[in-house]
């Protein structure tokens, strides 16, 4: 067994997202499924998109099924529960709807197959992981993001986290590793002070900063997606907050002005970063910082090789070289099942 397992029962919670399809995601939620302690642990799972399917519905590639074994809680939407190939003890339903219909929690009599599908946003998924700790004193709930829906792996729903990257993100290893390093550089931005994290965290929109002379202040503009945003007054400035999404034409404003040379530039967590990796670098050697009022642990990074086109890179040498990059132990969970 991988050492991360151990490392994921230090957490009440865990996401596991794949940077893009077919990158291993399910084959990792699958491993750690497999391996956890279900005999002395309250394990819950359940998915902010659909997982499950045999078969991709975009690339049409075959998937891993998800099985649960016996004594395990899921939520999973009304349609998909009615297929489920397992005996179960149904526990609730849920008035907030999917798609797919409400969400059903539930707990697994017997091992067995089954479609995940459960709360469509992040709050739901939030109030849905709050009644499983509060009802059934679940010890650790795991979360399967879904394509491009980052929120759940937001600090703020999560307190851990696992990677899932590969050829289906990069067909190139050096591509690959620059862009998985990019993210992993985001995911583990540090912390800003107590006493910013105090005044900021209960400002969820606009843009703020902190004077010379420790004053909040809010900016002219809501988001850093505005035309035009105007940084007069902020001779002195040591911190500027984005309450929402920061992404590259904000950030390149902010390296150019001369007020700012030297700012710490905090967001929420790292999945309001929208940044590339050529803007984060040219702001990071001007002298900029960039902190968080959340953070997540980032458990472990994973590896599938092969592309859904059937390219295969060099699974020791695609591990090796992101582990040098990141500085963490990085698997192949085909290549390296214990």
């Amino acid at each position: 067994m991988l050492p991360f397992i151990n490392d994921i029962l230090r957490y009440d919670s865990l996401s596991i997202v794949g940077l893009e399809k077919n990158t291993g995601k399910t084959e990792c939620l699958k491993y750690v499924l497999d391996r956890l302690p279900v005999q002395s642990k309250r394990i819950a799972v359940t998915s902010i998109g659909i997982d499950g399917e045999t078969v991709d519905q975009v690339t049409r590639t075959q998937k891993p099924e998800i099985v649960l074994r016996e004594g395990m809680y899921f939520g999973t939407s009304e349609m998909h529960y009615r297929q489920r190939r397992l005996v179960s003890e149904l526990i609730d339903v849920s008035d907030e709807g999917t798609s797919l219909g409400r969400v059903v929690t539930a707990r697994a009599i017997t091992d067995g197959k089954i479609l995940l599908s459960g709360p469509s946003s992040a709050s739901s998924l939030k109030r849905w992981m709050d009644d499983m700790k509060q009802r059934f004193n679940i010890d650790l709930v795991i979360i399967d993001g879904a394509l491009s829906r980052m929120s759940s792996a937001s600090p703020a729903v999560s307190e851990s986290l696992i990677l899932a990257t590969g050829a289906a993100y990069s067909a190139n290893i050096s591509t690959l590793v620059s862009k998985t390093a990019h993210v992993v550089d985001l995911v583990n931005l540090e912390l800003t002070s107590e006493d910013n994290l105090r005044r900021l965290l209960p400002l969820d929109k606009g843009l703020w900063f902190i004077d010379k002379d420790g004053e909040l202040h809010s900016l002219d503009a809501m988001t850093s997606l505005a035309r035009e945003i105007h940084f007069q007054g902020m001779d002195g400035c040591k911190t500027l907050y984005v309450a929402g999404a920061l992404v590259d034409s904000f950030l390149e404003k902010v390296r150019k002005n001369k007020d700012l040379k030297q700012v710490e530039l905090v967001v929420r967590d790292f999945t309001k970063v929208f940044v590339t990796p050529q803007q984060f670098r040219l702001f990071i050697k001007a002298g900029g910082r960039m902190t968080v009022l959340q953070r997540s642990r980032l458990i472990a990074v994973t590896v599938n090789p092969t592309s859904p086109s059937g390219y295969v890179l060099d699974s020791d040498m695609l591990c090796g070289r992101l582990s040098e990059a990141i500085g963490l132990p990085v698997y192949d969970l085909i290549k390296n099942k214990q």
